[in-house]
């Protein structure tokens, strides 16, 4: 038995909010909405898929999310382009903290107060270098 993918998340918000969370996620996100079970296709919320991922939005009673600092990360391709699309959305950005070789970052808010993490992986240039000359030693090596 494994784990084989991670199929969806779940996001909650207060009520008084749903219209600022589609908004958020269908417009300024712009991620695409999928078809509710017809069971509880009436109920608050939506449903969006990202690639394999779905992520489910519903209403909860007393959603404590800006006290918290768990999160999900969405991966770009241009951290400074997203971070500019969501400003002109008046999406606050929240720089990140706590630099991870690897890739830049930073953080947000959904109207909900849900923290998200907006990703650009990068290569480190100084590791990819070493790396490489480590590579080309050990291949010059064997062909000597």
């Amino acid at each position: 038995m494994k784990l084989d993918a991670v199929h969806h998340i779940q996001v909650t918000y207060p009520l008084e909010v749903e219209d600022a969370m589609l908004f958020f996620y269908s417009k300024v996100l712009g991620l695409t909405e999928i078809p509710r079970p017809e069971v509880i296709k009436n109920d608050s919320g939506a449903w969006y898929k990202l690639g394999d991922i779905e992520l489910h939005i519903s209403t909860e009673k007393n959603a404590n999310n800006q006290a918290s600092r768990r999160h999900y990360c969405f991966q770009v391709n241009n951290l400074n382009a997203f971070e500019e699309h969501l400003k002109r959305h008046g999406v606050e950005i929240i720089p990140d903290q706590r630099p991870l070789p690897g890739y830049v970052r930073f953080f947000l808010r959904d109207p909900g107060g849900n923290r998200i993490e907006i990703a650009e992986f990068v290569k480190n240039t100084f590791e990819q270098l070493q790396t490489e000359e480590l590579l080309l030693e050990k291949h010059s090596v064997t062909l000597s």
